[in-house]
């Protein structure tokens, strides 16, 4: 695990979508399901030892989804508290490269493709949906 000189624990995630004329917006977004905290949020983890932010969170987005992600734009950092400890989360854009295959795990028992309006009122914690909304203005000018 990766931390700052201050204890802060690093951590990267991705806001993982494909493409899907057939929905709102062209898109699906996939959102994760973790039994531990019984949420619904982005694929993302913790850092380990000296390694690069963008390769974590694809590492982290082929681990709990099971799907290679292209990195897009960088989208906002989040910061906020695990257990009174710091924790920050570098997150990007990533468009699913590939059709994937998904395997249950602890950490993650479920994924869902969504619509992204739909995926706005499944996620559990509002800064998630912060970076739902970045990615849909970042979106925005790059197609």
């Amino acid at each position: 695990m990766r931390t700052t000189g201050s204890g802060t624990v690093l951590a990267a995630g991705c806001v993982l979508w494909r493409r899907a004329p057939q929905v709102d917006d062209g898109i699906e977004i996939c959102l994760v399901h973790r039994p531990r905290y019984d949420d619904w949020s982005h694929p993302k983890g913790k850092l380990k030892r000296d390694e690069d932010p963008l390769e974590g969170a694809l590492r982290e987005v082929l681990e709990e989804t099971g799907h290679h992600g292209t990195p897009g734009p960088v989208l906002p950092t989040v910061h906020y508290l695990v257990d009174g400890r710091p924790k920050q989360v570098d997150y990007w854009a990533a468009e699913a490269a590939s059709p994937g295959a998904f395997a249950a795990g602890s950490e993650v028992d479920r994924i869902v493709w969504l619509p992204p309006a739909a995926a706005r009122g499944r996620l559990t914690e509002p800064r998630d949906r912060t970076l739902l909304d970045a990615l849909m203005k970042a979106l925005d000018r790059t197609h």
